[in-house]
């Protein structure tokens, strides 16, 4: 992808499933990466183990290099420290993955504040916060930058039982297209990619039951779910210049599940 050799980017939650696969094909492109996570500190040595073993023949005389961060993005402090340390190790920063995130399910109205409050805090208040603290360095230096808002096709497909998900999806929706428009004209381009069903470790409940696996696929009309690989395919080139003049969008990555799938067979007037 044309761009992205010698950038530095910040990946939140890299440290499984479609973070850690970003963050190992933005090294395999030629970027710097920074690694965050919150606790699974394995995890995040593994990304780095596999990023390097894609970028680099020789990992001593390597051009890309990474840093591991651990921190919380729904706090305050912990969203500015890692902007702020990423920028202080590599000199810039010019591409944000606000990847992080959490979901609980709950019949909604059993579903309990403290619950909604930490789904929202993660997943759209963090969010907001890397993004901020990242376009404040971006301004302050006059460079150009990206803003990846890893979303779900839950931004517009209502999920009963996960409301708190849900919101904080459709928030993010609505965030990426504001932030958008507000820093077009100074160069800092603002888009999101909205993944269906994907098999990674937070979907294990349903990948690692074929029965349940097979329910899930019958529902997308290229009847498989996606891979952790192809949705860091699309971050790549949003993030490139290839994607130079794409602002304010949410590309859906879901083998059609935004299509409304059950219309598949016309079965009304």
């Amino acid at each position: 992808m044309k761009g992205l050799v010698g950038k530095t980017a910040l990946i939140t939650g890299a440290s499984s499933g479609i973070g850690q696969a970003i963050a190992i094909r933005l090294a395999e492109e030629g970027c710097n990466i920074v690694i965050n996570y919150h606790s699974d500190s394995e995890g995040a040595e593994d990304t780095h183990r596999q990023a390097m073993e894609k970028a680099c023949t020789d990992v001593e005389n390597c051009g890309v290099k990474a840093l591991l961060l651990k921190g919380d993005v729904s706090k305050e402090e912990d969203a500015i420290a890692l902007v702020q340390q990423s920028i202080d190790h590599f000199g810039q920063l010019d591409i944000l993955i606000n990847n992080a995130g959490v979901q609980t399910d709950s019949p909604s109205e059993a579903l309990e504040a403290d619950s909604f409050d930490w789904v929202l805090g993660v997943n759209l208040r963090g969010a907001y916060l890397c993004a901020r603290e990242t376009i404040k360095h971006l301004l302050s230096s006059d460079r150009p930058g990206s803003v990846i808002n890893i979303s779900s096709v839950h931004e517009i497909i209502p999920r009963p039982q996960y409301l708190s998900y849900s919101i904080s999806k459709g928030g993010m929706g609505n965030m990426t297209r504001t932030l958008a428009l507000e820093y077009a004209a100074k160069g800092i381009r603002v888009n999101g990619i909205g993944p269906g069903a994907t098999v990674t470790p937070i979907n294990d409940e349903w990948t690692d039951d074929p029965a349940k696996k097979a329910e899930v696929e019958s529902h997308i009309p290229m009847g498989r779910a996606g891979t952790s690989e192809e949705m860091a395919a699309a971050v790549a080139f949003l993030a490139s210049d290839e994607a130079a003049y794409i602002t304010g969008q949410t590309l859906y990555i879901d083998g059609g599940l935004t299509l409304y799938a059950d219309f598949r067979e016309a079965w009304s007037a």
